[in-house]
């Protein structure tokens, strides 16, 4: 099980990841969404094409853009799509 840790607190957990590009994407209904708030980010990938992010908030402390998303992915990847990704500090356990 695939396990997304930050500041002491499970903000995903899942035997159903998507593995793309070396990172874990965690399904939509694997995330505490307590500690997600929508940002105004957003990149894009050429082949998987534009991410949204989150920014995480635990117990005070704000991890801005920590977490992204491709809510509308191109064909290639629609495999992750609205699937949730980690980085700045979140350890995901495998």
């Amino acid at each position: 099980m695939a396990k997304a840790v930050w500041n002491g607190v499970v903000l995903a957990e899942s035997d159903h990841c998507q593995v793309v590009e070396g990172n874990q994407y965690f399904p939509p209904d694997a995330i505490n969404a307590d500690y997600f708030q929508p940002s105004n980010t957003h990149t894009t990938c050429p082949w998987k094409g534009a991410a949204s992010y989150y920014t995480l908030e635990v117990n005070g402390q704000v991890n801005k853009d920590a977490a992204w998303y491709y809510p509308d992915p191109k064909e290639a990847a629609q495999n992750i799509k609205g699937y949730i990704a980690f980085w700045k500090g979140v350890q995901v356990q495998t």
